[in-house]
């Protein structure tokens, strides 16, 4: 992967002002941060060695500020392939164990989200920087405690919201806050799969420890697994908290045993009327994953790397004759009474939003080229070996989370939910 290529492409080769402000986060991709810590390397644990781990792990072998030193689970095989992968690393079953370890300087936590906001308050305080997997903790007050250590220790923390370092992501806000699609009336975002969830397991024993998504005493579903995705825009784009939320949730299709609903549908109001939803449902793939930010002039598709102008750019001559001959405008046709025609929605092809993004279909449960995962765990890398926090990061990761489980809390309770503000941090 060529990330100088990725920094170029944004504009940011030798640090542009005016987008460092935008995504201050970003400082830690800039050649400045790079020359900081050349010939260095964070020596790194890896807790939690499953597919998400692996992942991690085959970034970190091709990231040159990279060392794992360590690897930790409970789960003998998943050790196993990670060992086979890093062969000088040191393997602990102990969690505590690996904590005492002094030649691990920074942690990467992929395990069970029940797990998340322990292990990295634990980490935190035992001194060591840590990264963890989305979502930020189980439930909210895990996430206004892990943000507390996090302030109290000075640590550096990262929770992986990749589209934070996902070019096109960050091109498309920079076009929102330029107007180039007029002034934000909606958000809609939906993530549709048609798969069970499942993975395989040798023996009954470890059902839940490698199905843990489909339990909800170790996850959330779909709203923390998908949605804190998608539900980050509403504090990257909107630059605002909404004032309450309303949602539904219902296991439609996989009646297999599992208690985490396979259907959802949320909507966050704001106080400027606009509303933000996320539906998912995975008995359906037709329409894959998209983030949709409705403007007054405009549309963008994130995932899909599309705009899309209200009034389209002109065409020539030809191509607009040849159009209309398509849509039958000269056509004559005379209607009884009151006449009626669909109104059907644009087909404007659009333009890209960032030249040769990666686009996915978000069918992968483990994890997709071309995302910002890459360039966000090098710039963990180099936040461990310099010790400075990546601007903003943990405050959008924290309110990504924090939207997912009121989601999550709105239809358990069947209640349209408040934002409590005993969870507003200094951000915003």
């Amino acid at each position: 992967m060529d990330r100088r290529g990725f920094l170029k492409e944004l504009g940011l080769v030798g640090g542009s002002g005016v987008l460092l402000a935008m995504f201050p986060w970003l400082q830690s991709c800039s050649d400045e941060a790079r020359r900081e810590v050349a010939g260095e390397k964070a020596r790194l644990a890896i807790v939690g060695t499953g597919s998400r781990g692996q992942y991690h792990i085959q970034n970190l072998l091709n990231t040159p500020e990279a060392e794992i030193v360590a690897l930790c689970d409970i789960y003998p095989p998943h050790l196993a392939e990670a060992a086979a992968l890093c062969p000088g690393a040191k393997c602990y079953s102990d969690f505590d164990e690996l904590l005492k370890d002094t030649n691990v300087q920074g942690l990467v936590i992929a395990v069970p989200l029940s797990s998340h906001a322990p292990l990295s308050i634990a980490g935190l305080r035992a001194g060591k920087h840590v990264f963890c997997e989305k979502a930020m903790a189980y439930t909210v007050d895990e996430c206004k405690q892990m943000y507390d250590v996090w302030k109290e220790t000075g640590q550096v923390l990262y929770i992986g919201q990749q589209r934070l370092f996902d070019k096109k992501y960050i091109r498309a806000v920079e076009l929102i806050n330029s107007g180039e699609i007029g002034q934000i009336v909606a958000l809609r975002n939906f993530w549709f799969r048609n798969n069970d969830w499942r993975r395989p397991v040798p023996s009954p024993e470890f059902e839940r420890l490698i199905n843990w998504r489909l339990y909800r005493d170790t996850s959330c579903g779909l709203m923390t697994e998908l949605g804190c995705h998608h539900l980050q825009n509403g504090t990257w784009i909107l630059r605002s908290l909404p004032d309450y939320i309303t949602g539904s949730g219902d296991i439609v299709y996989w009646k297999d045993g599992r208690d985490v609903y396979d259907s959802v549908s949320t909507i966050y109001h704001y106080p400027n009327g606009v509303k933000m939803s996320f539906d998912s449902v995975i008995a359906n793939k037709r329409y894959g994953m998209d983030e949709q930010v409705l403007g007054s002039k405009g549309t963008l598709e994130l995932s899909r790397d599309r705009l899309y102008h209200e009034e389209p750019r002109p065409k020539t001559g030809i191509r607009q004759l040849i159009g209309q001959i398509e849509q039958g405008v000269f056509d004559n046709s005379v209607f009884a009474g009151t006449s009626w025609a669909p109104e059907l929605g644009s087909n404007d092809p659009g333009e890209p939003i960032v030249s040769s993004a990666a686009v996915h279909n978000g069918a992968s449960m483990v994890g997709a080229s071309g995302d910002g995962s890459e360039e966000m765990i090098a710039a963990y890398c180099r936040s461990v070996i310099t010790g400075k926090q990546a601007p903003n990061l943990v405050e959008e990761s924290y309110y990504a989370a924090v939207l997912a489980l009121l989601g999550l809390q709105a239809m358990e309770e069947h209640r349209i939910v408040e934002f409590p503000q005993e969870y507003v941090i200094p951000y915003l």
